[in-house]
């Protein structure tokens, strides 16, 4: 009998590489896709020495063509796909008059159309394993703003097609969820902190401590703790049909 295997997009840093370190608790293999190959190669020795198998693809879902690789090097290594967890995705952070047409598309291609096209290719592997796709969005997609219009519209989208998609999974047994994190304290963030601090007159420090008050949380989300969720959410589906996952247990049980 073959153990479970899940793909994480974005894996390089951030959610997508606290996410594969976690889910490496639970899971034999796990397969890593981002665009920064060594970062990748790190994340993929923390994914061992958590105790599972990985498999490292430096690509870009932005081609279909990326997809269909990742999906074929998953089921040539392992033979099977039990959950999906779609992170990849930067989106600019830029306002509705000054993004361009280019900058609008690139940010779809990559977290919209690349989820999209990932989870369809994938979704054959899913039903046999009566498996789980999570896709990752963001809390601007139930708030929009004018300096993040992009990262708005786009996770509304994902937060849509994870709908549809949870609608399908319901007749073909794969369970979807979506993910809409709040403000998460990440390498992304920290760098848009950098640039928005010094043209509003603040220092980083400053900034970081403001942005929490400005928008009614008490502190800022650490990526390990959506990792959580999301392991959470894979686990929650633990009733497959070989009976062959062991149930969802906290970290350090």
């Amino acid at each position: 009998m073959k153990e479970p295997v899940a793909i994480v997009t974005g894996a390089s840093q951030g959610i997508g590489r606290a996410t594969a370190i976690r889910l490496a608790k639970d899971f034999s293999g796990v397969v890593l896709a981002a665009r920064d190959g060594k970062a990748l190669e790190e994340t993929g020795a923390e994914v061992k020495a958590n105790g599972a198998d990985s498999l490292t693809a430096a690509l870009d879902l932005r081609s279909k063509e990326s997809a269909e690789t990742l999906v074929k090097q998953a089921l040539d290594r392992f033979g099977r796909i039990d959950a999906l967890v779609n992170i990849a995705g930067a989106v600019p952070q830029i306002d509705l008059f000054e993004m361009t047409d280019a900058q609008w598309q690139d940010g779809m291609e990559l977290k919209f159309h690349g989820a999209r096209r990932l989870t369809i290719l994938a979704w054959d592997a899913l039903k046999a394993s009566q498996g789980s796709v999570v896709l990752m969005s963001g809390s601007a997609g139930l708030d929009p703003k004018p300096g993040f219009a992009a990262v708005a519209a786009i996770n509304a989208a994902i937060i849509a097609m994870a709908k549809a998609f949870a609608e399908q999974g319901i007749e073909d047994g794969v369970q979807v969820n979506s993910v809409v994190p709040g403000p998460v304290m990440t390498h992304r963030r920290q760098t848009f902190m950098e640039k928005w601090a010094p043209a509003h007159g603040m220092t980083v420090e400053e900034a970081t401590k403001k942005f929490p008050t400005q928008v009614g949380i008490s502190r800022y989300g650490t990526p390990e703790e959506v990792a959580e969720l999301i392991a959470f959410l894979v686990f929650s589906s633990s009733e497959v049909a070989d009976g062959h996952f062991r149930p969802y247990r906290r970290r350090g049980n």
